[in-house]
């Protein structure tokens, strides 16, 4: 998804409208869940990326959702560099380890600066899918 947000709030409210589409919750109960989490500390990793994540009720496996922001926003990341790229990440109250090993896998994913230059050229979903399928598999061990 691509989203024209101007700020933190906008970008995180851009994440909770895709994530309800793709599973079929409420919105403002994900917006909430991701900005009870930002509260414990910036979710920026840095280099013009974010990973926010919540645990969230309703859902029974961990799932992702990626927005491309159109314009980089403020966001308190680690190096104070505005955040273009959201990979948010949603998991069930008791995933406790898949939780932590989808964390640990995007946040790899998304250290690689070809990755993350892929991610802005890709025109299209599937093209954005591909490269993380793609990467999985070349981490696979």
């Amino acid at each position: 998804l691509r989203s024209g947000a101007s700020s933190k709030r906008q970008a995180l409210h851009a994440v909770a409208t895709a994530a309800a589409h793709a599973m079929g919750l409420d919105e403002g109960r994900i917006y909430d869940a991701l900005m009870e989490r930002e509260g414990l500390g910036s979710t920026g990793l840095g280099a013009g990326v974010a990973v926010p994540h919540a645990r969230l009720n309703g859902i029974d496996t961990v799932r992702g959702v990626f927005v491309r922001l159109d314009t980089p926003v403020a966001y308190d990341a680690v190096d104070d560099r505005p955040v273009d790229l959201m990979f948010a990440l949603f998991a069930p109250p008791g995933s406790g380890a898949e939780h932590l090993r989808a964390l640990a896998a995007v946040s790899r994913a998304l250290r690689s600066a070809e990755m993350r230059e892929q991610l802005r050229q890709a025109r299209t979903i599937d093209a954005i899918h591909a490269l993380f399928v793609r990467d999985v598999a070349a981490n696979a061990a």
